[in-house]
Formats: C-alpha cells, sequence, structure tokens
C-alpha cells in the first residue's frame, strides 16, 4: 500500500462522546494508510454538529486538511474535510473523530467492534487465499496492523494449508508442522515455495517453505490426504463449558469473526484474578466462500492466538498486555491435525490448555469442537516467555517479540 486508500465500511458505524450519540451511519467510509491507524469518516448529514462548534484549529489528515470543532470545550474531537486531497474530493464535508477520545464503533452483527479495528474477515481470507506463481510457488497480499506490523506464526501456518490443498487439487490436509525461525513483516508479501517428499493414491507429503525478501521466516511438512471410510472411530468428548450465547463477547478488531471467551476467563491483565492454565473461546467467521481450504486456513489461522494467554493466566501478576513490552514472547512451532471437514461460519470450540511453563518456554496441548462436539482439529503449541536483556522493556514494542 502506498498513499491512502478509500473503502466503503459495509456496517453501521457511531461515534460517542461519554454517553452521547454524536455520529450514526450506514454509508461510512474507511481510509487506510500504510503506518498509520485507519480513519472513519461520515457523511455530514449524519453527524450531529449542534452538539460542537468550530474552534478554529486545524488537522491534517491522510485525505487533505481537515477543520477542527470542539464538543464540551475540548478541542479537536471532531474534523470536518474543507481541503480534499486530490482524488478524495466526495468527501468534502465529511467528518472524523479523535479515535483515542471519542468513541467509535462499527455494528458487527449483535457485537459491537471499537475502531480503528484491523480489518474484516473478508480481509483475512483475502490474506490467506495464496496466490500460484508457477512451480510450486506461491505468495500472499499483505496486510499490516498499524499497532504491531508482524505477521502471526499462525498465519504462515494456515497459508501454507491453503498452497497445500491447491498443490494437491483438494486433497485433505490432515497433518501439518511449522517452526517459524524469523519474525515476517506484515507490510511485505510472503512467498511460500512447497517441495513434493512424496505422492501416492492415498497421501501427499510435503515440505513448506516460507520466505520474505530472500531470507526465511518458517519451514514445515504437510500431509495431506484422499480420505477413505472408517474403519474404526473414536473422539475426545467436546469440555462441558457453556456455549457461545453464553460467553462473553471479546473484541480482536476484526470484523465479520465473532469470538466469545467462556466464562469471560481471557483479559490480558497482569492484575485479573489467576485461574487455570485453560482457556475456551468460540470463534464464528460470518462469510466464507464455500471453499474447504479456506475453511480449514481460517481454523488454523486461530491457533496461535490463545494458547501463550493460557499459560500465564495461573501466575499473578503476569498477563498478556505485557508482550513485547516487558515479556518477549512468540509461538516457535505449532503442530495440527486436522480430524474432519471444518466449516469455520459455524460455531468452533478452541480449548487451549497449557501442560507446561518453564525455562523461558510454554507448551499447550489444544482442541477444537464444533457446537455438536465433534472433534474437528487437535493442535500443540511450543512458545517462548521470556524477559528482555537487562529485565527492562522492549525498545519497540510494534516490531519487538
Amino acid at each position: 500500500m502506498g498513499g491512502p486508500e478509500a473503502s466503503p465500511c459495509t456496517l453501521p458505524a457511531r461515534a460517542w462522546w461519554d454517553d452521547r450519540l454524536v455520529a450514526s451511519t450506514t454509508g461510512a467510509v474507511r481510509v487506510d494508510q500504510e503506518g498509520e491507524a485507519p480513519t472513519l469518516w461520515f457523511p455530514a448529514a449524519d453527524v450531529h454538529f449542534e452538539q460542537g462548534r468550530a474552534d478554529g484549529g486545524h488537522h491534517d489528515t491522510p485525505v487533505g486538511t481537515a477543520v477542527t470543532w470542539s464538543i464540551d470545550g475540548t478541542p479537536g474531537l471532531l474534523r470536518t474535510l474543507t481541503e480534499p486531497a486530490s482524488g478524495f474530493e466526495s468527501l468534502r464535508g465529511w467528518a472524523s473523530f479523535d479515535h483515542d477520545r471519542a468513541r467509535v464503533e462499527l455494528v458487527d452483527g449483535d457485537t459491537v467492534k471499537r475502531f480503528p479495528t484491523w480489518g474484516d474477515a473478508a480481509d483475512l481470507i483475502d490474506l490467506l487465499d495464496v496466490r500460484p506463481t508457477g512451480e510450486g510457488g506461491y505468495v500472499s497480499v499483505a496486510r499490516a496492523d498499524w499497532r504491531r506490523p508482524v505477521t502471526d506464526g499462525s498465519q504462515m501456518l494456515a497459508q501454507a494449508l491453503v498452497a497445500a490443498s491447491r498443490h494437491t487439487a483438494g486433497r485433505r490436509a490432515v497433518s501439518a508442522h511449522m517452526v517459524f525461525m524469523r519474525a515476517a513483516d506484515a507490510r511485505r508479501p510472503l512467498r511460500f515455495d512447497l517441495q513434493e517428499l512424496s505422492t501416492g493414491r492415498n497421501f501427499t507429503s510435503l515440505a513448506a517453505h516460507v520466505s520474505q525478501q530472500g531470507r526465511g521466516c518458517a519451514h514445515g511438512t504437510l500431509l495431506l490426504d484422499a480420505t477413505a471410510p472408517d474403519v474404526i472411530r473414536h473422539e475426545v468428548e467436546r469440555p462441558d463449558v457453556p456455549g457461545p450465547d453464553a460467553s462473553e463477547p471479546y473484541d480482536m478488531s476484526v470484523t465479520g469473526r465473532d469470538l466469545r471467551i467462556v466464562d469471560g476467563a481471557y483479559t490480558g491483565d497482569p492484575d485479573a484474578p489467576a485461574g487455570p492454565p485453560v482457556l475456551d473461546a468460540w470463534v464464528r467467521f460470518r462469510d466464507v466462500p464455500d471453499d474447504p481450504a479456506l475453511h480449514a486456513a481460517l481454523l488454523a489461522q486461530f491457533t496461535g492466538h490463545l494458547s501463550i494467554a493460557a499459560g500465564l493466566r495461573p501466575h499473578e501478576g503476569i498477563g498478556q498486555r505485557q508482550a513485547h513490552r516487558t515479556l518477549s514472547t512468540a509461538i516457535n512451532a505449532i503442530a495440527l491435525s486436522l480430524h474432519a471437514d471444518v466449516r469455520a461460519d459455524r460455531w468452533m470450540l478452541y480449548r487451549h490448555r497449557s501442560t507446561f511453563a518453564g525455562d523461558g518456554m510454554t507448551h499447550a496441548e489444544c482442541r477444537v469442537h464444533d457446537e455438536d462436539g465433534s472433534l474437528l482439529a487437535s493442535f500443540s503449541v511450543d512458545a517462548m516467555v521470556r524477559r528482555f536483556a537487562m529485565g527492562g522493556p522492549a525498545a519497540d514494542d510494534r516490531t519487538a517479540l
């Protein structure tokens, strides 16, 4: 991404100052620019300008110069675009808010997501849907979080699953192991090179090498199967926990993805009460193409999100909010087994159980069930949890592990 890019926001948007609604629209426009927080622009007709007044200030935005407004004596809370940059003339007179002070939110189904968001599930699906380049090579698009432009290891695993499925003409991935050697920049595309280790009537085994600008970032192996009728069948039972409707919504800045935490057990707050090394989360994506590889990839992409937090949970004064600030944390390896076809547009229960923490590492053994109780996948995660050198904070928490 070079200059700013504007796109229609497909969700209703609102802005609040304290408990007062100051804007509400179904026609907002989102503006993204690399390295900066996205901004949300409201049509002038949908903003309650009568609650504020122009304060004579000016603010430079990615799409032009805006006049600032104050509300209740708070200056610069509201901005109206008076001198649009070339290509953004249609936004003249539109308004945006200081997202750090006003509460700007998107109504996402039956939940609310605080803006700015990373993006939508459709953006995530596009990211996972790697493109073939020929001779076993695939490349991804790039999409970064301005707050932390580092690619998740579980994203690379998910992208490798899609590449492997495309390479084998739709055989189902049943096992994938990946080690993450180097942090990848989310602002740059990733390259996936597949090497066929063996192939037969039933199974195909592949090696996958992930690189960025010629530097290796991850390496793994994948096993794909044509599948066969059951000879035997059994599976572990789903944990007896409250369902998604009885669990607390949690905002991870992705619209189109529903996330519910059982018993509200995850906060990331170091001062939260300690608990067992277990986190249960319900996950569902609203709209997913009818493509089995993408459904499996969406399941895989979430495997790296909560396993470290499960390992931190029993320890008072330690929480995920310290990650990349005073704690150096990262996923080192994921081993995933897929037991069934996945429907990521239906509720999936992730049980994260940390079985060991020590020596600067954690290990988690995890499972994914559907709402009916069937076992979809099992996975294990090895990760590091360490203090930064000299015991101080990270030099740059945007890129530090």
